[in-house]
C-alpha cells in the first residue's frame, strides 16, 4: 500500500506541473472548446441531472460547459463536503446562485439547497488513463461518492474533465478507486474501457 501511495504522490506532482503548463498554453479557450462540444457523443437521458464541480484556480474553467448544460435543460448540482472520510452530497445549483466558501475555500451551495441524486457526475482530475482510472487530489472524496451513487444508480455516468496532456499510460490504482465512463478534454471525447 505504501508503494501505491508513493506512486500516486509522484504522479500527482508531475500531473500538477503538466496541468499548469497546459493551462498556460490553452488558457480560457479550454473551457470554451469544452462547452462547444458539450456532451456530444455520450448517450444519456435528455434532461438528466448533472453534478458539476466548481473549479479551483489551477484548473481550467468549465463554467461555460455548465451554462450550456443548464440552457439545454439539465438540472445542475455542486458537491458539498460532509467531512473527511465521507462521500460528497450533491446539492441543487442554478448558475448565478450565491455560493459559500466550503472546505479548502471551494465554492458550494448552502446547506438549504435541495439534495440531488445526479445521473451524470463531472469529475475533476489530475491524470487519467484509457481504462478510466483517474488520479485525484488524494482525499478519496470522489471515489466514495461515485461508489455510493453507483449503488443507488448502476447507470450513473462518471465523466472526467481535463486536458489531453493529462493522459498517462497507467494510473496507479487499487480496489477502492472508481473508474470513469468517459473523459472530456477540449480536444476529444474518450470512452473509457478495459
Amino acid at each position: 500500500m505504501d508503494d501505491l501511495k508513493e506512486q500516486k504522490k509522484a504522479l500527482r506532482a508531475t500531473a500538477k506541473a503538466t496541468r499548469a503548463e497546459a493551462l498556460k498554453r490553452h488558457g480560457p479557450m479550454a473551457g470554451m472548446m469544452l462547452a462547444r462540444k458539450g456532451l456530444d457523443g455520450i448517450a444519456y437521458r435528455f434532461g438528466a441531472s448533472v453534478a458539476c464541480f466548481y473549479p479551483m484556480p489551477d484548473e481550467f474553467d468549465p463554467v461555460a460547459l455548465y451554462n450550456k448544460l443548464e440552457a439545454d435543460g439539465h438540472p445542475l448540482a455542486l458537491p458539498v463536503m460532509q467531512g473527511k472520510g465521507h462521500p460528497l452530497v450533491m446539492r441543487r445549483w442554478v448558475i448565478g446562485d450565491v455560493l459559500i466558501a466550503g472546505t479548502w475555500g471551494i465554492k458550494e451551495p448552502g446547506r438549504d439547497a435541495p439534495e440531488v441524486k445526479p445521473e451524470i457526475v463531472l469529475v475533476p482530475l489530475l491524470a487519467f488513463d484509457k481504462r478510466g482510472y483517474r488520479l485525484g487530489y488524494g482525499g478519496g472524496f470522489y471515489d466514495r461518492t461515485l461508489e455510493k451513487l453507483r449503488r443507488e444508480n448502476p447507470n450513473l455516468l462518471a465523466i472526467g474533465l481535463g486536458f489531453d496532456e493529462l493522459e498517462v499510460d497507467v494510473v496507479p490504482h487499487d480496489d477502492h478507486d472508481q473508474r470513469l465512463n468517459w473523459v472530456l478534454t477540449p480536444g476529444r471525447t474518450l470512452r473509457c474501457g478495459t
